[in-house]
């Protein structure tokens, strides 16, 4: 038989096959390993049948009680504390002629390029029981405040780190408030705190829930900050020392991971049901944003200081690690003893082996993430080929996963299989880092990729095929060409955040030799004489994501002014 039936072996276009290839790739990297969590979550580890007894053993068992308790009531904390700083900021930029206000935004937005555990260990050195403001609050009223005792640090760091997310979502929000809401309210009568209460602040309402479920997600999920606090009393930090110390086994780091992943669903789904039904629309194009006045002398003079003081609340880690990175010894003074260069040469001589890792694991993620996230921003705009949109959302959904949850799916899944031609289990194997690491930032070059090509007109693609080119040919000598920028901008974001992830990382490291930079920052913090040099290697990955964050920003303008300004 020359030819096999067309019925039974159809033929499939390359895009088709491309999406096919992506889906089983996401499917075998995301939901197997998340799936097996859930599952094992279900599993008798007597018998092998499904049961709920683990969910009781876990809810009878004080410390995980009280773990469950304690990350509800710090997400929820760090939510109220991250708004106490980010409103003011947001308010007095959007709302005032006010000198420096993007500026203040740019020194807003900060926290976010230090991944919270970096700067955990310098808040220690500023807010904690020996530290610089309770040594100066001792010393002059003789008072001392409990800032960083307990969940009280974690509260404090994460909220610090996090409450960017409310204030771009709520700044936002207000720039696109109807001016012609607030004027008719202030033709009623209305002014002051009850205009911003009644009136601008339920407006913004869709922009601050999108930020404090961002924030609450993030502080639930997150493993490095608890562990260099020495907090273990936390779902995350269960979850990571029930597998590390007691083995792949044990059906509590399951049920830890399955609530872990509910409350991440069930964050985003309340913030959904909260803005379901309501209308916040503006009946002017464009919103006009709140209607801006000038501050009075005395105004501007507390509105600066309200600003002065919560930038140097929120910048306080970045100035603490600085100090910290020079120190010779900080101890029981309110700042270092001594500067020095020697701990940025301790961290060069014994971090060599971190870095290169690092530069390997996220090269790799960043280089698939911009490939697989081109592809899929094609398929899902540019094709009408069936579950298009389930591609989108399957890869999005690596972000509601939290990466202690994903590193013990990959324990989970790849610990049977071995690597080809060697005996060693692929869940040991520093590839395995790499594609959690892809699989973490893939959301981020998707989004890039999405954008970019959603500037790309469609009658280029037409005008080339007009002209014999093929498909493939058009998409590589057109379509990728003019898509650069974004492509481009989505690597740096996926190497620069890549670099510092820790959650996944921690889970999946057999030896010292395969660590990230990441790993080797939170095994100098775990002593006293390593935190100078830790805190150096700190100082390295601030500089390389804002480097990235500075970066993709450049990339992004450049290629909107570029197709702003070329002729059409």
């Amino acid at each position: 038989m020359d030819r096999l039936p067309g019925f039974l072996f159809p033929r499939v276009s390359g895009l088709t096959a491309t999406a096919i290839l992506i889906a089983t790739l996401l499917i075998g990297l995301l939901i197997v390993p998340v799936f097996q969590v859930i599952y094992v979550a279900f599993v008798d580890p007597n018998t092998g049948g499904l049961t709920l007894q683990n969910f009781v053993d876990f809810f009878r068992t004080s410390l995980f009680r009280e773990s469950f308790w304690n990350s509800f009531y710090v997400s929820a904390m760090s939510v109220v504390i991250a708004t106490v700083i980010a409103l003011p900021l947001a308010y007095i930029t959007t709302r005032f002629n006010f000198a420096g206000s993007i500026v203040i935004q740019s020194l807003g937005f900060i926290p976010l390029i230090m991944p919270p555990f970096v700067g955990a260990v310098a808040m220690q050195l500023i807010f904690g029981r020996n530290g610089t403001v309770n040594l100066l609050l001792k010393e002059h009223f003789g008072i001392s405040l409990p800032f960083m005792e307990g969940l009280n640090g974690v509260i404090l760091v994460q909220s610090i780190h996090y409450f960017p997310f409310i204030l771009i979502n709520l700044s936002n929000s207000l720039r696109n408030i109807d001016r012609s809401m607030e004027e008719a309210a202030q033709n009623l009568g209305s002014y002051g705190m009850r205009l911003f209460r009644r009136i601008v602040f339920p407006l913004a309402m869709p922009g601050y829930i999108a930020g404090a479920a961002l924030v609450f997600i993030k502080v639930f999920d997150d493993l490095g900050t608890p562990l260099l606090l020495n907090v273990n009393n936390m779902l995350a930090p269960q979850a990571f020392l029930r597998i590390s110390s007691i083995g792949i086994s044990d059906p509590m780091g399951y049920v830890i991971s399955f609530i872990l992943v509910a409350f991440s669903i069930l964050s985003l789904w309340a913030s959904f049901l909260v803005m379901r039904g309501k209308d916040y629309s503006t009946v002017q194009k464009g919103g006009g944003g709140l209607s801006k006045r000038d501050l009075k002398t005395g105004e501007k003079v507390m509105a600066y200081s309200v600003v002065g003081l919560i930038l140097l609340f929120v910048l306080s880690p970045h100035i603490g690690l600085a100090l910290l990175s020079f120190a010779t010894i900080w101890s029981f003074a309110p700042l270092p003893d001594a500067y020095t260069w020697a701990n940025y040469v301790t961290m060069w001589e014994g971090s060599k082996q971190y870095i290169v890792n690092t530069l390997l694991y996220a090269g790799i993620a960043a280089v698939l993430d911009v490939i697989i996230g081109t592809a899929i921003a094609y398929i899902v705009i540019r094709t009408g080929i069936f579950g298009r949109k389930a591609l989108d959302y399957l890869a999005t959904a690596a972000l509601a996963v939290p990466g202690v949850v994903l590193g013990i799916g990959y324990l989970r899944t790849f610990h049977a299989i071995d690597v080809p031609f060697s005996n060693q289990p692929m869940a040991s194997w520093w590839v395995i880092i790499a594609l959690a690491l892809m699989i973490r930032r893939l959301p981020y070059a998707l989004r890039a990729c999405t954008a970019a090509l959603q500037q790309v007109s469609l009658a280029l693609e037409e005008a080339a095929e007009s002209l014999g080119a093929t498909k493939a040919s058009t998409i590589r000598r057109v379509v990728i060409p003019l898509m650069s920028g974004g492509i481009l901008a989505g690597f740096v974001t996926s190497f620069a955040t890549a670099a510092v992830e820790l959650s996944a990382t921690i889970m999946l490291v057999s030896s010292e030799s395969d660590a990230p930079l990441a790993y080797g920052i939170y095994l100098f913090m775990q002593t006293p004489s390593g935190r100078g040099a830790g805190a150096a290697l700190g100082i390295v990955a601030v500089l390389l994501v804002a480097l990235g964050t500075f970066l993709s920003q450049v990339i992004i303008e450049r290629d909107k002014k570029f197709k702003t300004t070329e002729p059409h």
